[in-house]
């Protein structure tokens, strides 16, 4: 069996940073009056495609399947809601839900919207195995749930941000901390609460650089927990 390994797929990695702030910067180019500023680059959609693909890429490589692999209507019943639509399903010929990915992206606006995404992924993560525990899918296994966030790196994302503590203290490893910080503390717990298989944190500036910051939410464990992920579950995809 060949060793599995994300050095192979740099190339789509960075196709797919490009692929970001090329959209990006189109949709924000072509706004209408009515969807001013960096709006309309929020409700273009598109600029995680490359990610998708990349993981598609991967999926396919390993023997997947095409007709288990997902990247439109992806809805999924829910506990607290109806049903929430995530980017990325690979579901077995035996409606085994396999994996599960979600793609977010921070540019600008760290204050304004960096409860929200911690928000969005805690919520969605919650719902779907509260879901799962309550026999919202026909298995006993669960599937792999994976999450990777894209963040913009400026000073304004990697200076210290002021706490405010108005009535407590608050917990030790977030002072003096950055927006970029935070979000390495959350991806982190994400994982080690158990609400995500796998996370990653991707920092990036608008001249298409990127990396990562620390090894457990790199993009390469990322990519080989999903590999691993996947390799393991051959068998039902080809069933």
């Amino acid at each position: 069996m060949e060793e599995l390994s994300a050095k192979k797929y740099y190339s789509l990695i960075k196709v797919a940073i490009n692929h970001f702030w090329n959209t990006r910067n189109k949709q924000i180019t072509g706004r209408t009056k009515s969807d001013q500023g960096n709006r309309s680059a929020v409700t273009g959609g598109k600029q995680l495609d490359g990610f998708i693909n990349l993981l598609v890429q991967i999926a396919k490589d390993l023997g997947v399947p095409e007709n288990c692999i997902y990247v439109r209507g992806n809805n999924l019943p829910g506990f607290f809601r109806p049903t929430k639509d995530w980017d990325l399903l690979i579901i077995s010929p035996s409606k085994q839900l396999i994996s599960v990915v979600e793609f977010k992206s921070q540019v600008g606006s760290f204050g304004n919207n960096f409860n929200n995404r911690t928000e969005e992924a805690l919520g969605s993560a919650v719902d779907l195995w509260t879901a799962f525990r309550e026999n919202g899918y026909p298995q006993n296994q669960p599937p792999w749930l994976g999450y990777l966030i894209l963040v913009e790196k400026t000073n304004k994302s990697s200076t210290p941000v002021r706490i405010h503590e108005s009535h407590f203290k608050v917990r030790s490893e977030f002072i003096e901390t950055s927006y970029i910080d935070r979000y390495v503390l959350f991806c982190q717990k994400l994982m080690q609460e158990r609400h995500y298989s796998a996370t990653s944190l991707l920092w990036t500036t608008s001249e298409n650089e990127y990396g990562s910051i620390v090894d457990d939410i790199s993009i390469d464990s990322f990519l080989l927990s999903y590999m691993g992920f996947l390799q393991g579950k051959m068998k039902e995809l080809k069933s």
